[in-house]
């Protein structure tokens, strides 16, 4: 066997071990999933189906195995994905309103804790299947209605009659706690990406930023972080400096992490206003 042969063979060999390990571990670029845009107050949303807007982890089942948003296998255990069908099935790993921490530690975790005992399956799509948004929610209601999991709900909708009857629907959630609404014309077949049919609905809203910079504090902070510096999705970079808890400033999220801010509309030069930092994201 001459120089080339030999380096074909090698090559062949970590071609193989690379497809095992992809199969194994069930590595993504991601799913094609549905997004919501932001409610503006002038949309046409009566008779939508609205609901509340769960802050957990988003798991997106195959119908193989569950995934979160970017495509990386999520290691629930065997018992919590008892009965799941073999289709398609978008929903929200959650527990309780103001659980996120607990939520994204448990359900991140490589190795399944009994923490797992407190997370339910919350769904709220059935993609690509076909028919109008509640034919497509009752395929998985008749799934599980056949196939018993405890852990498995769907995610109750209830017709919107006008922007008033959002606005209490949005004001009760938001007194118990909870993050939001979202708001989805029924009508509609399933699609991807973002999408003028699907609106959350929120007093303040969120974003994520890539943290490109750590930038030294002054005064109080002079040893600890002052700021990050954060690239948007829309590549508008700005300085994050408020919302830290001093073990953040002490800990700050690493260069290359997510991290989720809140704020209050745009300035004229579309920079976030009054942002404030939320947390690290995982998924």
């Amino acid at each position: 066997m001459n120089f080339l042969d030999k380096g074909g063979l090698v090559f062949i060999q970590v071609l193989i071990v690379f497809l095992v390990v992809f199969t194994m571990t069930g590595f993504s670029h991601g799913q094609d999933l549905q997004k919501p845009k932001v409610y503006q107050g002038d949309e046409d949303i009566q008779n939508w189906l609205m609901s509340e807007k769960l802050d957990g982890v988003r798991g997106y089942w195959t119908g193989k195995q569950l995934q979160t948003r970017k495509g990386n296998l999520i290691h629930a255990p065997e018992w919590f994905l008892e009965n799941f069908p073999p289709f398609e099935l978008d929903g929200e790993l959650w527990s309780d309103r103001n659980q996120f921490e607990l939520i994204q530690a448990t359900v991140l975790d490589t190795t399944p804790s009994e923490d797992w005992r407190k997370i339910t399956y919350n769904i709220f799509e059935v993609p690509n299947a076909e028919g109008d948004f509640l034919t497509r929610l009752q395929k998985a209601k008749e799934w599980f209605s056949d196939h018993l999991n405890p852990q498995v709900q769907i995610i109750p909708q209830i017709e919107c009659k006008n922007k008033e009857h959002l606005q209490l629907f949005l004001k009760e959630i938001e007194s118990k706690g909870g993050e939001g609404v979202i708001v989805k014309d029924p009508w509609q077949g399933y699609h991807t990406g973002r999408s003028p049919h699907i609106l959350k609905v929120k007093n303040t809203d969120d974003m994520e930023g890539t943290v490109i910079g750590i930038n030294p504090g002054k005064g109080k902070y002079e040893s600890v972080m002052g700021s990050l510096t954060l690239k948007l999705e829309t590549g508008l970079i700005f300085k994050l400096g408020t919302g830290f808890s001093d073990e953040v400033r002490e800990n700050p999220p690493d260069i290359g992490s997510v991290v989720t801010f809140k704020y209050f509309g745009f300035t004229k030069n579309g920079k976030p206003k009054f942002a404030s930092y939320l947390r690290v994201r995982k998924d």
